[in-house]
């Protein structure tokens, strides 16, 4: 059932489903306060449209997670149908969905990077939908483009397996970086404090966050929203808006996050120096399938069969889709 009216809210054209909406957020527009802004962020990268992809690179290597999937090159997603640009300009990364497998064939799926790096700044990244499912594993995260992982650091902005119904933020790092942070946050709880990561023991320090529509099914059906990132010297601070409760300063691309109330997630720089853990880092959107997370999890999801059964059936990935509005970071 959730496939099947997540494959509904797919199949609407975007600019429908964001009308929907549009009431709410003109109510909105109408009645916020005005805060003033201690440094007002100045937009340097915006990613969107039918240029999208010039700044990405496509990753077609084994996937290091051990899923069970063909990461793609460009040519080859694209003339797939895996990536492209719809006429609306929203950007779509895709796993196939129509072949029949063999049970422990890989299935063809798309990871891109960015070909910029940052040390710091506010991104804010705009999702129609996002994928999900029995065998799926999506992210959209951070890595360092010039450090052996994880002595550059991870962040994980958006993450998830299987069924989940709630998103899981997180860092990895290097040794001595713990998570040791009292500050207030919303519907979300710390479920590791140990962001020290290694091959083979690699948690890292995280929050899950409980509210549904964070991830998902229940995401997609509300058409999605906005994950930002502000990453000062002072931390790491993650917030995430329902589409009806973008603020107006973001849609208007003057983005203050003093008004935007208690975040999803923090990390401050007390119990980790983020300077030296986190660097150079290039923005990542994968989808793998099984692998070292969704794999073992597969079992308690709920879904039927096993993992390597799953991907070998294409109706399991109708909604394995990325559906990005736009990526904008500002400094």
């Amino acid at each position: 059932m959730h496939s099947a009216l997540s494959a509904l809210v797919l199949s609407l054209p975007l600019a429908a489903l964001a009308r929907v909406h549009a009431d709410s957020a003109l109510h909105r527009r109408h009645t916020a306060i005005a805060h003033s802004r201690r440094n007002a962020y100045q937009l340097t990268d915006h990613f969107q449209g039918q240029s999208f992809f010039d700044d990405w690179e496509f990753f077609n290597q084994a996937d290091p997670t051990g899923g069970y999937v063909n990461f793609l090159d460009q040519q080859a997603a694209s003339q797939a149908g895996l990536a492209y640009v719809q006429s609306d300009n929203t950007t779509v990364l895709a796993v196939d969905d129509t072949t029949q497998l063999s049970v422990g064939q890989n299935r063809n799926s798309v990871r891109i990077s960015s070909k910029k790096s940052w040390n710091g700044g506010l991104f804010i990244a705009d999702f129609f939908a996002m994928p999900h499912g029995c065998s799926v594993w999506p992210a959209f995260w951070m890595v360092s483009s010039t450090a052996e992982w994880p002595n550059g650091g991870e962040i994980d902005i958006i993450e998830g397996v299987n069924n989940n119904q709630g998103n899981q933020i997180t860092l990895h790092s290097g040794a001595d970086c713990l998570l040791n942070s009292t500050i207030q946050t919303l519907n979300s709880s710390i479920t590791n404090i140990h962001c020290a990561s290694s091959p083979g023991d690699d948690p890292g320090c995280s929050y899950g966050l409980t509210d549904p529509r964070t991830f998902g099914h229940e995401f997609n059906m509300q058409a999605g929203g906005v994950y930002a990132l502000e990453w000062q010297d002072s931390g790491m601070t993650f917030w995430f808006f329902s589409r009806d409760d973008i603020p107006c300063d973001i849609t208007d691309g003057a983005p203050d996050p003093t008004s935007w109330g208690t975040p999803v997630a923090v990390f401050p720089n007390t119990g980790c120096d983020m300077a030296s853990h986190f660097f150079n880092q290039s923005l990542v959107i994968d989808t793998t399938l099984c692998g070292d997370w969704a794999g073992p999890a597969y079992t308690g999801s709920g879904c039927p069969g096993t993992c390597q059964e799953a991907v070998a059936d294409p109706t399991n990935f109708s909604v394995a889709k990325w559906m990005i509005n736009y990526i904008s970071v500002y400094q």
